[in-house]
């Protein structure tokens, strides 16, 4: 068999073909093709675990080829894929067998001393991979087996040992197919939620409904969304129960979701396609690698690991100046390309926006019942580290106020909230087959009649607001996200000027905080 390992650099990621040649010379082991030093220790690993897996290692000159040769060969993942090749060499050597045509097999995994076969990231991305260039066999670690399951159209063995391997690797009938994990097969649009927690339900979510209406909008059509308020009002509370309201993943927005948190390693071990969109809440001293991702691997970021989810930024305004600022090209592009040394790549970052902030540095700034200690100065400075093109980015800004216990009353439960997000986002699937947020200018013009009354009160609303042409779009799709809900084919006025209300948010962040 023709044995390939996989490089997981960036989101693509690349197949290396492992060539052993055993020939007459002083006893040693040279592995070139652009191995790093973790490739290059895997010559000692493999050769006690051959050894103590039963098995002779080659008492010749062993020369190991990973190809392209120009492609950098970085981690842990090939030990098995080499020791394999050596185990194949020395068979045909011994055998003196003729060449034969070869079957293409993908090897992954880490080798222990005593031969075990250790896990390894990016088993999914490897066997996507595999699959796609017409290679359908598959040897993993056992470790790795239930996330090899979500690659369709391959034959796969879960190896604990190199021995088990190996034995594989000579015998044809120990692969078995995959096939689709149980559930990933979609029969129709309908959207699926996942199971009723009730730690996470809206009902205790008291006296906000304007935020809460605001929420369930953003879940049906895929709006970004702000919240500022003072401390205590209840932003943090409502938004982390926001993943409560988001319909599961498609079979097409479940793998690529997959493939990127198999590349990080974070999948867990029991799951084959991550069907629960993301829910990502990094913290307020993440760094604009950290965010976007890098590093000497092109490891995916925050906003690609959100990708098809959400992206939460609590206390939004503590983050770095530079990381909010470069969330605005991938909002816009739903996509981020990382260079390094000379090599790119492109990860997938489809992610649905939420931020938390206080009004002011104090947080009492347009409070009811507390006085604003913050000058207009240092308000304006607070202010500045959104940037309006980044403003202008979030569709719904709601002004959350302080509400007492015993004046608030519960809003409408998650259930009930999911039954107008359903209808909504089973319409856009038939519909675009793309959310509403994501409707471009042509798009819009389809598939967002408005009627003449509607139409009318928008541009006197833009005239009177200083809209800009992404802040007359964003109305517009969200008044089709709530004429959605209400299953409604033209968008009303009602469905305009509700829209509105939240673009603004009481004559706009813009004009509310320079004039503080």
């Amino acid at each position: 068999m023709k044995i390939y390992s996989f490089s997981p650099f960036g989101y693509e990621g690349s197949l290396v073909s492992i060539e052993v040649d055993v020939r007459r010379g002083i006893p040693a082991v040279d592995i070139v093709g652009l191995a790093d030093g973790a490739v290059k220790e895997s010559r000692e690993r493999m050769r006690s675990a051959i050894r103590n897996s039963g098995y002779e290692f080659p008492p010749e000159r062993v020369l190991i080829s990973l190809s392209p040769a120009d492609l950098k060969k970085e981690g842990a993942g090939f030990d098995l894929a080499i020791a394999l090749a050596v185990l194949q060499a020395r068979l045909s050597q011994d055998e003196e067998k003729e060449p034969q045509e070869e079957e293409p097999v993908l090897v992954m995994g880490e080798l222990e001393l005593s031969g075990l076969v250790r896990g390894v990231r990016a088993v999914n991305a490897a066997a996507s991979t595999a699959s796609a260039l017409g290679i359908k066999k598959c040897i993993i670690p056992r470790a790795n087996i239930t996330e090899a399951r979500g690659v369709d159209g391959i034959k796969i063995f879960g190896a604990e040992t190199l021995k088990e391997a190996y034995e594989a690797l000579c015998h044809q009938d120990s692969f078995y197919p995959t096939g689709k994990a149980e559930g990933t097969e979609e029969k129709s649009y309908g959207p699926t939620f996942s199971p009723y927690v009730e730690e996470e339900d809206f009902a205790f979510v008291k006296g906000q409904e304007f935020l809460v209406r605001g929420l369930q909008i953003a879940a049906a059509g895929g709006h970004n969304l702000l919240a500022f308020g003072p401390p205590g009002c209840g932003k943090t509370l409502a938004l982390m129960r926001f993943k409560s309201l988001l319909p599961d993943l498609t079979q097409e927005e479940s793998l690529s979701a997959t493939r990127i948190h198999s590349i990080a390693g974070l999948l867990a071990k029991d799951t084959t396609l991550i069907k629960v969109p993301p829910f990502r809440q990094p913290h307020q001293s993440a760094s604009i690698e950290g965010m976007c991702g890098g590093g000497s691997h092109c490891m995916p970021g925050e906003i690609s690991l959100a990708h098809n989810g959400v992206l939460f930024l609590d206390e939004a305004a503590e983050f770095r100046t530079s990381v909010l600022q470069m969330l605005r090209v991938p909002l816009e592009t739903g996509a981020v390309t990382l260079s390094r040394a000379g090599r790119s790549t492109t990860y997938p970052a489809l992610f649905q926006l939420l931020m938390a902030t206080n009004p002011c540095p104090c947080g009492c700034f347009g409070s009811k019942d507390k006085l604003c200690l913050c000058s207009s100065h240092a308000i304006e400075q607070y202010w500045k580290k959104f940037s309006g093109p980044l403003l202008d980015r979030i569709d719904i800004r709601v002004h959350v106020q302080s509400v007492s216990r015993d004046e608030g009353k519960k809003s409408r439960s998650t259930e009930e909230l999911r039954k107008d997000i359903g209808r909504a986002v089973l319409i856009q699937r038939k519909r675009q087959g793309i959310k509403n947020a994501r409707l471009t200018a042509p798009l819009i013009k389809k598939f967002c009649p408005l009627t003449k009354e509607a139409e009318g009160f928008l541009d006197s609303q833009c005239e009177k607001n200083s809209f800009s042409s992404r802040a007359k779009a964003s109305c517009i799709k969200l008044s089709r996200t709530i004429a959605d809900m209400e299953q409604k084919e033209m968008i009303g006025l009602e469905h305009v000027m509700e829209a509105v209300a939240y673009r603004k948010t009481q004559g706009g962040l813009e004009m509310e905080f320079s004039n503080a």
